[in-house]
């Protein structure tokens, strides 16, 4: 089963940006989804972008939307979720998966593939 780690959280103030990299190792399948997911204190964890077909298609939360960019590197299986001008309500623990279809991401509870890892906090200021 693939493990990945997520990295690139930290602490900003709002309108500011980070970018979360989420890194596999063992094998992956780029013919199916990955997705990146947030869960605030207290709250239920729930998709925010999704990338499939290799990268070919994207799916983008409504509360993120024009704010967040999720993108896959061909050469490394790594996928990145941009995030600019981010709002205190992006605070949360952001984790990636493996996901069968766009439909799975978004889901809830979302429907993964395998385990969820470690995540990396994000922490949005006022």
């Amino acid at each position: 089963q693939v493990h990945l780690v997520e990295s690139g959280g930290g602490s900003v103030q709002a309108g500011g940006s980070l970018r979360l990299s989420c890194a596999p190792s063992g094998y992956t399948d780029s013919s199916n989804c990955m997705g990146w997911f947030r869960q605030a204190p207290g709250k239920e964890r729930k998709g925010v972008a999704a990338i499939c077909a290799g990268g070919r298609t994207t799916s983008i939360a409504d509360s993120v939307e024009g704010r967040f960019t999720i993108s896959r590197d061909k050469a490394n299986n790594t996928v990145y979720l941009q995030m600019n001008s981010l709002k205190p309500e992006d605070t949360g623990m952001y984790y990636c998966a493996a996901a069968t279809s766009v439909v799975a991401v978004f889901r809830l509870p979302p429907d993964i593939v395998g385990d969820w890892g470690q995540g990396t906090q994000v922490t949005v200021s006022s």
